[in-house]
């Protein structure tokens, strides 16, 4: 799922009212606060999406022709997206 702005936005204040309430993290600047959540936000995505990327390019580069949304494309998709978040350390 591709976040969009309204989206990111929308999490950072979670986010940061989450961390107030419990107490974990206090803003006295509230517009600088959310600038640097939303900033987080968006470098996750943005590394989400290229993970995505690497994992559909992985699959399409096999020999064999695996369809989309069959459950073997499913597994793969899985396995190397799972694999590509762990070397990047995301």
């Amino acid at each position: 799922m591709r976040l969009t702005d309204p989206r990111i936005s929308h999490l950072s204040h979670r986010l940061r009212n989450a961390l107030r309430m419990e107490g974990l993290a206090d803003f006295p600047d509230e517009p600088a606060a959310h600038r640097e959540a939303k900033a987080v936000l968006e470098s996750y995505a943005g590394a989400e999406e290229a993970v995505d990327a690497f994992a559909r390019d992985r699959i399409s580069r096999l020999s064999r022709k695996v369809p989309e949304g069959g459950r073997e494309w499913e597994i793969l998709y899985r396995k190397y997206f799972e694999e590509e978040i762990a070397r990047r350390k995301l």
